[in-house]
């Protein structure tokens, strides 16, 4: 991998967002019906916070409920909005940014995922995923000296 190459080589650009003001059961339903880890909170195009699923996990219990905790939950879930959970204060990167910086800022912090703007709208995000599984689809150049043929 290049890691010269700009963020966008990289970065997912179909991006499912939610609203700061709905709430956790959109959100719920978001990461339930998605195979992804951080849900971008936007308002009117612009990045305003972003959800991990573990943040959200942590703030719902996992959502593991028992009869008793079930309706204390429920209100819970429908009354908090995705802005009081959500992270703020985000690492952002442009298009135009290479690899190495995003590697520099996961390594540095522990952000997981960084939005990707430009001129303040949200155009993607990149995460420590997508920098592995572009390692993991990388082919050698000279396959003969990695793979032992013989077996």
């Amino acid at each position: 991998m290049n890691i010269f190459k700009p963020v966008s080589s990289l970065m997912s650009t179909h991006l499912v967002t939610v609203n700061p003001e709905d709430n956790l059961n959109t959100v719920k339903q978001v990461f339930d019906t998605h195979n992804f880890h951080h849900l971008p909170v936007v308002r009117f195009k612009e990045i305003v916070g972003i959800i991990s699923k573990t943040d959200f996990n942590h703030f719902t219990g996992g959502l593991s409920l028992s009869t008793g905790d079930k309706l204390i939950n429920e209100r819970t879930m429908e009354r908090t909005k995705a802005q009081d959970i959500m992270t703020r204060g985000l690492g952002k990167l442009e298009p135009d940014d290479r690899i190495n910086v995003a590697l520099e800022i996961f390594s540095k912090n522990w952000f997981h995922a960084l939005p990707v703007v430009e001129n303040g709208e949200l155009v993607g995000i990149i995460t420590t995923q997508d920098v592995i599984r572009a390692i993991l689809e990388e082919k050698p150049d000279a396959p003969h000296m990695v793979y032992d043929e013989k077996k």
